[in-house]
């Protein structure tokens, strides 16, 4: 189960770093409104979950999923590039919370 909240967490963290260049710089009333909606409910998902994974692990994937999750949303909505190195990258990335995840 806490597994599943580091997952949730993490997608929710996708929604808040995509809600921040949607707020405009906090300018845009219901953007920002949903951005720190986001935030709070990704803290608190990932704090609850904590309570029985370790901290360098969970954390790590959280900000993996945050993480690889925002650069292809990106890709996908902002027409961000997605150049060969940055889907390697990507890649690199998910190893290492692979590892981080079967070495727990």
């Amino acid at each position: 189960m806490a597994w599943i909240l580091v997952v949730v967490a993490g997608l929710l963290e996708v929604g808040w770093a995509l809600g921040l260049k949607a707020s405009a710089g906090f300018t845009r009333p219901l953007p920002s409104a949903l951005t720190v909606l986001a935030m709070v409910a990704s803290f608190y998902l990932l704090a609850q979950a904590m309570k029985v994974l370790p901290v360098g692990t969970a954390y790590a994937v959280w900000v993996g999923i945050g993480a690889i999750g925002t650069v292809l949303m990106g890709i996908l909505i902002y027409g961000d590039s997605a150049s060969p190195l940055r889907l390697l990258s990507l890649v690199l990335i998910l190893a290492g919370l692979v590892g981080l995840k079967l070495a727990g």
